[in-house]
């Protein structure tokens, strides 16, 4: 072996040996960064079921309207029964029965933090009273703004990995042995609910029927509107003399593939790597600092892209 080549495999283990010790920083940093977002989300998921529960207890039950869901039922129940069973009680007794059947159909996956979600909206719906007058004497503003509280929190609570529990489950159960998407299982639901409404003593108005799809219609749109700014996409180019290292550490920490393109610098005609990954919005905190962390003096450029699918984004789907 010649003495250049004794110094290269020396330069390579030396290049090596770094690269491991960078990325094995950025998994440890990695693992309490990860760590604390678990913590950050249980604590939203338990902030945003506040306002499910506001919306529930003192905008729509004074009104005497029902919405949909499981709630929705559990209103029914309420009102069925002259008020005596609470709603907080039914919601737990049939998230119970419902998440029994999910562990077994579904999976404990789905069902750990659905507990979680579970829990803390009973406790919600125990402790936040039900006003005796109205907050708001207007029934159409009442649910106007009960659709924004719920359809926000229940948002929330889906991007940080949570659920209510309630028609969630059935639509998944569902979802999983028939080809009905969850969003038709989940109207349909709802429809049935706020139409049994319309025979209760306490609801017995078309209008208040009316009030009830409004209800519905301003939660799920709320729903859309907030997930849908979260599940924007990102482009970078990452331009950098230590594009493979770059490269290897999005792989394994973000998850996302990259394509290295071969670039000419315009003035200086010289030779580079150009890295490019298309990902989440939410993760491209973490792109950046794995970037600042290799090479602190990396050009990147970060751009909105319109849409991505294909596998790990947005599914394709033929227009008609």
């Amino acid at each position: 072996m010649t003495d250049r080549q004794t110094q290269r495999r020396e330069r390579f283990a030396q290049k090596r040996s770094e690269l491991e010790h960078k990325l094995e920083h950025i998994d440890k940093s990695s693992k309490t960064w990860k760590v604390l977002v678990d913590c950050k989300e249980l604590f939203v998921i338990a902030l945003f079921t506040a306002a499910y529960a506001i919306a529930v207890n003192r905008i729509l039950v004074p009104h005497a309207i029902v919405g949909g869901g499981l709630t929705g039922i559990c209103e029914v129940i309420y009102f069925a029964s002259s008020m005596t069973i609470p709603i907080w009680f039914s919601t737990l007794v049939l998230n119970t029965v419902l998440l029994a059947i999910a562990v077994f159909t579904v999976g404990w996956k789905f069902c750990i933090r659905t507990i979680y979600g579970v829990i803390v909206m009973t406790i919600w719906l125990r402790f936040i009273p039900v006003p005796a007058v109205p907050d708001l004497t207007d029934p159409f503003m009442a649910v106007v703004l009960g659709g924004l509280f719920c359809g926000t929190g229940l948002a929330v609570i889906y991007m940080n990995g949570g659920s209510t529990g309630g028609t969630d489950i059935v639509a998944m159960i569902v979802n999983k042995y028939k080809h009905v998407s969850m969003g038709r299982v989940l109207f349909m639901c709802d429809l049935v609910i706020i139409g049994c409404a319309y025979f209760l003593p306490e609801v017995r108005s078309l209008e208040k029927v009316l009030f009830g799809l409004t209800y519905t219609f301003m939660a799920t749109t709320a729903v859309d509107g907030v997930m849908n700014r979260t599940r924007q996409s990102v482009q970078f180019f990452i331009f950098s003399q230590k594009y493979r290292e770059i490269a290897d550490a999005i792989m394994t920490e973000v998850h996302r593939g990259v394509t290295i393109l071969d670039a000419e610098g315009g003035y200086s005609h010289s030779e580079i790597k150009v890295v490019t990954v298309l990902a989440r919005k939410t993760e491209s905190q973490k792109i950046f600092k794995i970037v600042k962390a290799i090479d602190p003096q990396a050009f990147v450029s970060q751009s909105q892209v319109t849409g991505v699918f294909g596998q790990g984004f947005e599914s394709i789907k033929e227009k008609a």
